[in-house]
């Protein structure tokens, strides 16, 4: 998949996102202020925020995939680190708003006489925004792992804490009509919003690691020297491989030490084969690769890939 269809795909699921959100905060808000249900219309709230954490990972998918320029040399890719940041931030706010009115209806429960027909119809607009969510959530997931894109992921992790919230309600309202125990909306909820403040935390570590050009993940990096160490026979050495990651856009720069004497042609040819065996396992890279000539002073040249198929004879050595 090239950087032009990650883009429009990018951008038609945040769409769809933004789509789904706007009709849910449409629904909740109808039938919460019909039916006079608290948790119903704090749900449309909470459904409000998705909304504007979608509109946020739309804007941020958008900016991220415009190519480089003058004042952005390294490209937008941060912008989607900055949403991802954002949303974190926001479901850490929805979750302990949901903790607080879950506490504030436990210590102050007050006489709420339901509609008992009204009430289905707040059951069954819980159990569509479960559904609707999830859909989207694991489509916003999928597409955020085939692009690496941390708004996505962040768009899809808050849109997740809605199935659990809207289920919370849900199961909450089907308890309350068989029981008439108005407090067990309370604690379900209570529950949900420390479930939500974990994925928040993750979120938020994420998202900050990408933003002061953390290392990319061992496996990952694991992947890259064993792309390097198939070309074993054709360079001496390689050294200070250096990785980080700017929203979906990895960045890998290392020192290839060749024999001396080869061609500049063969070793631009050796490079460009490298930097295409690289971008076939990770589209969206930059690479940048130092040439640096055998001077015979290493001790491991034989040594730094377990899967050399032959030693270079370096003529620098003789």
């Amino acid at each position: 998949m090239d950087k032009s269809h990650h883009k429009n795909h990018k951008v038609s699921t945040a769409r769809l996102s933004v789509i789904s959100n706007t009709i849910l905060v449409l629904l909740k808000l109808i039938v919460g202020v019909a039916l006079g249900s608290v948790s119903i219309i704090s749900e449309a709230i909470h459904s409000g925020m998705d909304l504007f954490a979608s509109l946020i990972a739309l804007i941020s998918v958008r900016k991220s995939s415009e190519p480089p320029d003058r004042d952005h040399e390294y490209g937008h890719g941060k912008f989607e680190d900055i949403s991802g940041l954002v949303e974190a931030v926001l479901i850490f706010v929805a979750a302990i708003l949901i903790i607080q009115e879950a506490g504030l209806k436990l210590l102050y429960p007050g006489e709420e006489s339901l509609n008992p027909l009204l009430m289905y119809a707040g059951i069954a607009v819980m159990g569509i925004s479960a559904l609707m969510n999830w859909y989207v959530s694991a489509r916003l997931m999928k597409v955020a792992k085939e692009t690496d894109s941390i708004a996505l992921e962040s768009d899809a992790w808050h849109l997740r804490t809605d199935v659990y919230t809207s289920l919370g309600v849900f199961t909450g309202l089907i308890l309350i009509r068989i029981t008439g125990i108005a407090a067990l909306d309370s604690f379900v909820a209570m529950g949900v919003g420390l479930v939500i403040i974990k994925t928040a935390f993750d979120l938020t570590i994420r998202s900050y690691n990408h933003l002061i050009d953390h290392r990319i993940t061992d496996g990952e990096e694991a992947r890259i020297r064993k792309i390097i160490c198939e070309h074993t026979s054709e360079y001496v050495s390689y050294h200070n491989l250096r990785t980080r990651r700017a929203g979906p856009e990895i960045f890998i720069d290392f020192h290839l030490v060749l024999d001396g004497k080869i061609p500049v042609e063969q070793a631009h040819d050796l490079t460009d084969h490298l930097e295409s065996d690289l971008k076939t396992e990770f589209p969206n890279v930059s690479i940048t690769i130092h040439v640096e000539p055998c001077t015979g002073e290493c001790q491991d040249c034989e040594n730094f890939c377990d899967n050399r198929k032959k030693p270079i004879i370096c003529l620098n050595n003789h």
